[in-house]
C-alpha cells in the first residue's frame, strides 16, 4: 500500500524543555483509518500537529514520501487537513459559506469553482443549505460538521481530527461518526472516546510518555482491557 506519512526517529522537546516525542516510527498507508489514543500529556497533539507541519523536525516526517520543510508547507497543508477539538478556532466568518471559501479563496480558484466547493463539501458534511448561517449561531455538532468543511473544501488526502465527539451529546457523536466514516480520504483521529474509534478507525495507535505504548488492529486493542487500563483509557474491573 501507498505511504501517506511516513515518521522516522522523531523527537520533540518543547522550548521549555519538555519532551513531548521520542523517538516515534510510524507509517500510515494511504486510505487507513488510525486512532491515536493514549492519557492526557501522552503526545498525541504534538504528533498530529507534526502531520501538517505545523510543529517541525526537518527530515523525520514525511508525506507521499517527500520530508516537510519550510519549502512545501503550503503543498503539505493542501494535502493534509487538521481539524481542532474547538471548532470556533477554525470558523471566524460572518457565514458559513465565507468559512468553507476560505481555503479554494487562497488556493486561487475560481468563483464558479469556489462556489462548487462550498456546495460538494456542505453537502458531504450534512449541511447542504447553511451557507448563509452564521456559524456562531449553530449547534456544537454543527459547528464541528462546518470546521471539518473548512478543511475538506480544500479536497486533501488526509485528516487528522483532534477529539471529535468532545462536546457532543450522543446523537451528535453518531451523526458526526457517521459524516467522517463516509469520508474517503486517510484519516487520522486523536480521540479518547472508545465507541467512537471502534465505529471509524481499524487501527490504533497508543502513545503514553511521548513513546508509541501499542501499535495494532483497532479490534484487538479495543479488547484488550488491561493495556487499555494501563495507559488510562479505561476504567478498572
Amino acid at each position: 500500500m501507498e505511504e501517506m506519512i511516513t515518521i522516522t526517529d522523531l523527537s520533540f522537546n518543547y522550548p521549555d524543555g519538555r519532551q513531548a516525542l521520542c523517538g516515534i516510527n510510524l507509517t500510515i498507508a494511504r486510505g487507513e483509518s488510525v486512532a491515536l489514543m493514549g492519557p492526557n500529556g501522552a503526545g498525541k497533539s504534538t504528533l498530529a500537529l507534526h502531520m501538517n507541519g505545523i510543529l517541525r523536525s526537518d527530515g523525520h516526517v514525511k508525506l507521499m514520501g517527500k520530508a516537510i520543510g519550510d519549502d512545501n508547507l503550503k503543498w503539505v497543508r493542501s494535502r493534509v487537513g487538521l481539524v481542532f477539538q474547538d471548532p470556533d478556532d477554525q470558523l471566524f466568518s460572518p457565514t458559513v459559506f465565507d468559512d468553507v471559501a476560505f481555503g479554494p479563496i487562497n488556493m486561487g480558484m475560481s468563483d464558479a469553482g469556489i462556489r462548487r466547493a462550498v456546495t460538494n463539501t456542505l453537502n458531504m458534511v450534512g449541511l447542504a443549505g447553511y451557507e448563509k448561517r452564521s456559524p456562531h449561531h449553530l449547534s456544537i455538532g454543527e459547528k464541528k460538521r462546518a470546521a471539518i468543511a473548512t478543511v475538506l473544501s480544500m479536497s486533501p488526502e488526509m485528516l487528522v481530527i483532534d477529539e471529535p465527539s468532545s462536546n457532543l451529546d450522543p446523537r451528535g457523536k453518531w451523526e458526526l461518526t457517521a459524516v467522517l466514516k463516509a469520508l474517503p480520504v486517510t484519516k487520522v483521529v486523536v480521540s479518547h472516546d472508545l465507541e467512537l474509534v471502534a465505529a471509524l478507525c481499524e487501527r490504533v495507535v497508543i502513545l503514553d510518555r511521548g513513546r508509541i505504548a501499542a501499535d495494532g488492529p483497532a479490534a484487538d486493542i479495543l479488547a484488550d482491557k488491561e493495556l487499555l487500563h494501563g495507559h488510562s483509557l479505561a476504567a478498572a474491573y
